[in-house]
């Protein structure tokens, strides 16, 4: 009897076990389904954003070719495409490019017009590393033409611990110093740049230079440097990926509807 008993239990078990399947398959593979889609729609995503940056990387090449070979009309026109690109990174170098194009012209509507591109390629980096970089060559266009305090308010940020380029940011405002005239402020700073651990052997050399010019009287000689800083190119520096600092790989790109 108690054979019985556990038989027809068993049975009972088992239809209610047929019973919930059927009810939980269409779920099941539903849920399966939008798992598939959005796979592929990650990995769509991902080869979307790498033809992008594939492209734009090319068209920044001929850039720097066009230039390279004094074609300045045909590498005009390819960054003025570029600063429409839908990669961040190449967009803000090629932003950058345009204001260092507007920096060679040299006239005052010239200096505005790359300061504003300087600004716009700040906006559209990815991060800091394009980011600051434009901003500090903002504010060196700015270094010789608007007041001490909006060169400072622009450097400022810049210094601030983890910032990429916290020693360029603060040789920077003590040129600025210099050019306004307090000699003693350009050396306090000048002397923790040399004094400073994370600062690049190229930059203490200079800070030390510019600290000797201070002290036998030379001091009106160093904002001569600053021209020459403005004319530099963005940097170019290159991650693991094998891509620009700042070029994300697919996988670390925007996802659909990001910022």
């Amino acid at each position: 009897m108690t054979d019985l008993f556990e038989e027809v239990e068993e049975q009972l078990r088992s239809d209610r076990y047929k019973a919930l399947v059927r009810r939980a398959a269409p779920w099941v593979l539903t849920a399966a389904a939008v798992a598939l889609v959005a796979a592929l729609g990650v990995w769509g995503w991902q080869q979307y954003n790498l033809q992008i940056t594939n492209k734009a990387s090319e068209e920044y090449a001929a850039a720097l070719s066009a230039g390279g070979q004094g074609d300045i009309a045909k590498a005009t026109q390819i960054f003025n495409d570029l600063s429409k690109s839908q990669s961040k990174a190449y967009k803000s170098m090629a932003l950058m490019q345009l204001g260092a194009l507007k920096m060679a012209a040299g006239k005052p509507d010239d200096i505005k017009a790359a300061v504003a591109l300087f600004d716009q390629a700040a906006a559209s980096a990815p991060d800091d590393v394009l980011g600051d970089a434009a901003r500090l060559k903002s504010a060196f266009a700015l270094i010789d033409t608007a007041p001490y305090a909006e060169v400072e308010g622009r450097l400022t940020p810049l210094m601030n611990d983890k910032h990429p380029y916290r020693v360029q940011a603060r040789e920077a405002l003590a040129f600025a110093k210099l050019m306004k005239g307090d000699d003693k402020g350009a050396r306090s700073d000048f002397v923790v740049i040399s004094q400073s651990l994370d600062t690049p052997e190229g930059l203490r050399q200079r800070a030390k230079a510019a600290m000797d010019l201070i002290d036998t009287g030379s001091a009106k000689s160093v904002p001569a440097v600053v021209k020459a800083a403005i004319a530099m190119p963005p940097p170019m520096l290159v991650g693991p990926n094998g891509a620009p600092m700042g070029v994300a790989p697919p996988e670390a790109q925007d996802q659909p509807g990001g910022q």
